[in-house]
């Protein structure tokens, strides 16, 4: 992604203050970043974020740049969705990060969802139809759901009008940053 030109490109991370997985959320804005994105995290609270590395593992503290309640989804041209399972597993319960996820689905805007973090497209209601992946543990929710889930690094699935982009874990890091690094240049054209 270092040779992607992201300037002008608008991304919004949206988490809780309290176990996001540390890569998820800390690799893709560092990326993002450094190929000219401007990329703000959104969580519950002002407060510092506490990453965990593997669910369990104090990681590195973030500081959030806005509120999930203070964000303007209408203002950026990607949203990211991180995982950790506590992360998520709260995420999903917050209206302001479900209010977000369907402002960026109804407008057509790409939506980039990794590990745990497609729980909050499955509350929001908007998996219907789509193929994506996730951590293992989601498959059946996403299926119940109406989604199809696929065990593989990276699936982007542009059905009903808008594109998802989905990974299982940080492993597929790399990958997962290669298609939002197409979606941001194509939302440039």
């Amino acid at each position: 992604m270092t040779d992607t030109d992201l300037d002008g490109r608008r991304v919004l991370a949206i988490v809780t203050n309290y176990g996001v997985e540390q890569d998820e959320l800390v690799v893709p804005v560092r990326r993002l970043r450094e190929a000219g994105a401007t990329v703000d995290v959104a969580a519950v609270s002002a407060d510092a974020i506490r990453t965990l590395v593997g669910d369990k593992d104090p990681g590195e503290t973030v500081r959030p740049s806005l509120t999930l309640a203070d964000a303007d989804p209408a203002g950026y041209d990607l949203l990211l969705v991180p995982g950790g399972t506590l992360n998520a597993d709260s995420l999903r319960l917050d209206d302001d990060a479900l209010d977000a996820v369907r402002s960026f689905t109804s407008s057509g805007r790409p939506v980039a969802a990794i590990c745990h973090g497609p729980w909050a497209l499955v509350e929001a209601g908007v998996v219907k139809d789509k193929t994506l992946t996730s951590y293992l543990s989601l498959r059946t929710d996403i299926r119940n759901a109406g989604g199809t889930w696929e065990d593989r690094p990276v699936v982007t699935d542009d059905a009903g009008g808008w594109l998802l982009i989905t990974s299982r874990n940080p492993g597929d890091l790399e990958d997962f940053l290669r298609e939002i690094g197409k979606a941001l240049t194509s939302a440039g054209s």
